[in-house]
């Protein structure tokens, strides 16, 4: 039988990786070992593989995180008071799962976006959406979005995230209309998606960070409850490693 019709027609059905697979089969010198149940499972396999890494790869590009982190890279070592029991639990994603959302706090240089995106990066791993904004600058957005007709696809898109990191809160003093539009968001996650905030700030200040009282309590109902929390301490991890280089 020829074999380039056969690989010509996967290719056809777009199962490229089986294509690939089947043509350095035919080049291994001892594939007639292998029975037609062992090649195949190996084609499907390649294919399976070959497309969750597209998905993967693809959810990555879609979710923009600042930072190129993994689980794997966290380093335990530096006294900053992170936990690694709670680490380990949080990397399993069912917090995520589970529609919890989860706080990340501590001064600057302390690594918060950085444990942030290792987790929502693992996230992606786990075939969740993830989407990754930056807290000042998405008020802008949003500002900009309600004059040209955005603002709606922006919330609804927000809304599809099964996480949203919300990094850097609390920078800048919030106006009226970021109170109402962070209301907004956190609406429509409210028990069906999560949501990952990191601030300088510790979660008690941020009543006051908010400014109006009536809105603070609404969204912060929201937002901490059933919320795991992480409160980082300690000095800068950049001006460890400057001092180390």
């Amino acid at each position: 039988m020829l074999i380039h019709p056969i690989i010509d027609k996967l290719r056809t059905l777009r199962l490229n990786a089986m294509a690939r697979t089947l043509e350095e089969q035919m080049q291994m010198p001892d594939i007639d070992a292998l029975s037609f149940e062992e090649r195949l499972g190996l084609l499907v396999d390649m294919e399976s593989t070959d497309r969750e890494n597209r998905r993967l790869k693809t959810r990555l590009i879609k979710a923009r995180l600042r930072q190129n982190a993994s689980i794997e890279d966290i380093d335990f070592r530096h006294p900053r008071g992170l936990d690694r029991s709670l680490m380990l639990k949080l990397s399993s994603c069912d917090w995520i799962k589970d529609s919890n959302n989860l706080l990340i706090t501590g001064p600057t240089g302390t690594g918060k976006t950085f444990l942030a995106c290792a987790l929502a990066q693992k996230a992606c791993r786990e075939g969740y959406t993830v989407q990754y904004v930056r807290a000042p600058r998405i008020f802008q957005e949003l500002n900009i979005a309600k004059g040209d007709g955005r603002y709606v696809k922006i919330l609804k898109d927000f809304a599809k995230a099964k996480l949203l990191l919300f990094d850097d809160w609390g920078l800048a003093k919030m106006t009226d209309e970021n109170r109402h539009d962070l209301l907004e968001i956190l609406e429509d996650r409210n028990s069906i998606a999560s949501t990952l905030v990191t601030s300088q700030f510790p979660v008690d200040k941020w009543h006051d960070l908010i400014g109006d009282p009536t809105l603070a309590d609404a969204i912060l109902d929201r937002l901490i409850h059933s919320a795991y929390k992480i409160a980082l301490k300690g000095g800068s991890m950049r001006k460890k490693k400057t001092v180390l280089t």
